[in-house]
């Protein structure tokens, strides 16, 4: 069955929703328009790129199918990780200045976050401190690997090796046998940054149309981007619409839409977060089928995890993942979880982000892979830079070709279905 795009739809019923502090509502786009840039996609990359450009003075239009941070930017971990997944073949394009670009790129979007925050006076919880921890000897391995990485360009921010004992500490867990505390990354709420982001790109002029699906977009010297009721027409368009983008068939088969999932707890008590983390750091776990965790503002613990399955049920939901949650943290055993949601990301076969044209004058940037927080924000920056003629770093990432699915539309399920049990298999070694 072909998974079938929803439209003009609201917020998903999450933690981050409910506890959303600002409200972003925007008409639908009717009639004809016309901007300098119009922006498909009202997410991160669509919106830091709104932003980027109303900076430099553009007239920037936005079109959003549903509302501002609808989908994954709204509804993911929340942690700010530094890296760009596919680092190896991104470096291995790059030649002798390889290393260094790819040093600079990998915390570009840490900068971004962070100066869109002191800018414009964003609420959304940005906090600093992050641990990768191990689980099997290999993991230690891979962490002193960065420890090392870390030492080479002097990293300029609080960063250091646990032993196990240091990690059982600072995480009030058994499950782990170190971790490498990186205190550059962090965690923030991600739809109230989102919609702090849109809300600075209103006030500099930036025009944002939600509940307006496109359904064609017509190419030319000027491109006209149209919805059921309206269109934009726009020396460049910018398709920032990752998973949930439908309109162009040859982006649709760049990319595998994977579900990941998140439950939040009811607030702990002041006791148990001394106990299971004190120093209010975001945790993630290296499998390929990891999982991910961090407390929220008011205490909740939020846990996150990628499993098969294709729906939305808050129930089943919570009843896969908690299980997860209590083997590593049994004394939440009489906890209530009273949130349980899904969104959908793009994971690109190569691990490496797309960015392209397929126009000279459309351009798109997707595929992120789980690295969405920090390369979203550097992406569209880079998009601003290749829309007013600046093209060295968009070229970095263009120039490796995707790889296309074939039948990815038809057959996205059990496509899915078959890396989870591949990437299981390869976690269990």
């Amino acid at each position: 069955m072909i998974p079938q795009p929803q439209y003009c739809q609201p917020h998903t019923n999450s933690y981050y929703a409910a506890s959303a502090n600002l409200l972003v509502d925007c008409e639908s786009l009717k009639g004809g328009k016309s901007a300098d840039v119009c922006i498909v996609g009202a997410g991160f990359t669509g919106i830091s790129a709104a932003l980027h450009l109303a900076e430099r003075g553009y007239d920037v239009k936005v079109v959003e199918a549903n509302r501002v941070g609808w989908g994954a930017s709204g509804r993911n971990g929340g942690q700010i990780i530094g890296g760009i997944s596919g680092e190896n073949k991104l470096e291995a394009s790059l030649g002798e200045s390889g290393p260094q670009l790819l040093w600079d790129l990998r915390w570009a979007g840490h900068r971004i976050i962070r100066k869109h925050v002191d800018t414009y006076a964003i609420d959304c919880d940005l906090k600093a401190g992050y641990v990768d921890v191990a689980i099997k000897a290999r993991h230690l391995k891979d962490l002193e690997k960065e420890h090392r990485y870390l030492d080479k360009y002097q990293y300029p921010f609080e960063y250091s090796l646990l032993s196990k004992e240091q990690t059982q500490e600072i995480l009030g867990t058994k499950a782990y046998i170190g971790a490498l505390l990186n205190m550059g990354n962090g965690h923030l709420h991600p739809l109230n940054l989102c919609l702090g982001e849109a809300s600075a790109a209103m006030a500099l002029g930036v025009k944002i149309y939600e509940n307006s699906p496109v359904i064609q977009i017509r190419r030319g010297n000027k491109a006209k981007v149209v919805t059921k009721d309206g269109s934009v027409t726009a020396d460049s368009v910018i398709l920032a619409g990752n998973a949930y983008h439908f309109v162009e068939p040859e982006l649709r088969g760049h990319l595998l839409p994977v579900n990941s999932f998140i439950v939040a707890s009811e607030p702990l008590s002041a006791d148990l977060i001394e106990e299971i983390n004190p120093r209010d750091l975001a945790v993630c776990d290296p499998n390929y089928i990891l999982t991910y965790f961090r407390l929220s503002s008011d205490g909740r613990l939020l846990f996150g995890g990628r499993f098969t399955y294709f729906g939305s049920d808050p129930e089943v939901i919570k009843g896969t993942l908690v299980p997860r949650l209590l083997r590593i943290y049994p004394q939440l055993a009489k906890t209530q979880f009273e949130f349980g949601w899904g969104g959908t990301i793009g994971v690109t076969i190569n691990r490496v982000p797309q960015m392209g044209k397929l126009a000279k004058n459309i351009f798109y940037s997707q595929g992120y892979s789980g690295h969405g927080v920090n390369v979203t924000h550097l992406a569209g920056k880079v998009l601003s830079e290749a829309v007013a003629g600046t093209m060295e770093r968009f070229d970095i990432f263009a120039n490796i070709k995707p790889v296309t699915i074939p039948g990815q539309h038809l057959f996205r399920n059990q496509l899915v279905t078959l890396g989870m049990l591949y990437y299981k298999f390869i976690d269990s070694l």
